[in-house]
């Protein structure tokens, strides 16, 4: 009789960059599904991020784009998310391509020490109605500007609202990387 465990054993070697993506891409699909506008399993959201190109080769910040391509990357990152949907029956907006693509990034790359490196400093954060909120209420300068978004419905974003949020996050963050506006985000607690 075959040895029933080592048949049920992936085929891939194990290693720390397979559990990397493994954790990005699970925590990526629980965050972006968490909408009701567009529920999906963790598998699908893996096949998600497959069909964007995201796996465990894609390991080091050198893998990403520079910084002047990386909206153009996003865009077309976003687009092979929902197309890839679609077999699925999905419907997936922008804004929820957007937030699975980004929390894969953050976790990925932010979270995983290369906070500060150039290409890192530029991806962009999850964006939600608690990160929306938190900016809209906050004393600061472009509280004003970020009003019209508190309420927002960010996972029915189309790709020209997502990229309006993102150059006002960029505007707000000045020279500062992206990440960092999430101080506004108050999920955590």
């Amino acid at each position: 009789m075959p040895n029933m465990r080592k048949e049920m054993l992936p085929m891939v070697e194990y290693t720390i960059e397979e559990h990397k993506h493994r954790l990005a891409a699970w925590a990526a699909s629980r965050a972006a599904s968490s909408s009701p506008v567009c529920r999906f399993t963790v598998k699908q959201g893996f096949a998600f991020l497959k069909a964007a190109g995201f796996d465990r080769d894609f390991a080091t910040p050198e893998k990403l784009p520079k910084p002047k391509e990386f909206d153009k990357q996003h865009f077309e990152w976003r687009e092979n998310i929902r197309k890839e949907g679609r077999k699925y029956k999905k419907e997936i907006f922008h804004g929820i391509a957007a937030k699975l693509i980004n929390c894969y990034l953050k976790t990925r790359f932010v979270c995983g020490g290369h906070h500060m490196h150039p290409h890192v400093k530029c991806l962009h954060p999850p964006i939600d109605r608690l990160l929306l909120n938190g900016l809209a209420t906050a004393d600061e300068p472009f509280a004003k500007e970020w009003a019209p978004y508190r309420y927002a419905a960010w996972s029915k974003f189309d790709s020209e609202e997502y990229e309006k949020v993102i150059a006002l996050v960029r505007k707000t963050m000045k020279d500062k990387p992206l990440w960092m506006i999430e101080e506004y985000w108050k999920g955590h607690q």
